[in-house]
């Protein structure tokens, strides 16, 4: 229970600094980013999966490049859902997954 809660402030944290840095995503307040981060969660964990499995073929013939765009789709979804956290674009969208990936990575490899 607490990896999935220290999980969670993690990418709460890297969304925050993904709002700051990225002129196309704002969030409105820090309530706006833990519950950003829930639904981040939740589309990683159920829509993410199905993504992937039904565009094999495309991300093998890219290299698996194409994950990068199924992430992108997951974050300007999470967006598109909430009210506090807006995404504008999809370029936005694809810097924003980049930097909550990047974020959690580091994190994750310093057991945080």
């Amino acid at each position: 229970m607490a990896g999935i809660l220290i999980s969670w402030l993690v990418a709460t944290i890297a969304i925050l600094i993904a709002a700051h840095i990225i002129p196309g995503i704002r969030v409105d307040g820090l309530g706006g980013a833990v519950i950003g981060a829930a639904i981040l969660g939740v589309l990683n964990a159920v829509v993410k999966p199905v993504l992937v499995v039904l565009t094999i073929p495309v991300t093998l013939i890219t290299l698996g490049l194409f994950l990068f765009v199924i992430n992108a789709l997951i974050f300007l979804l999470a967006g598109s859902l909430l009210s506090g956290f807006h995404v504008q674009s999809f370029w936005a969208a694809l810097l924003g997954s980049l930097v909550v990936s990047v974020v959690s990575y580091l994190a994750h490899s310093l057991r945080l």
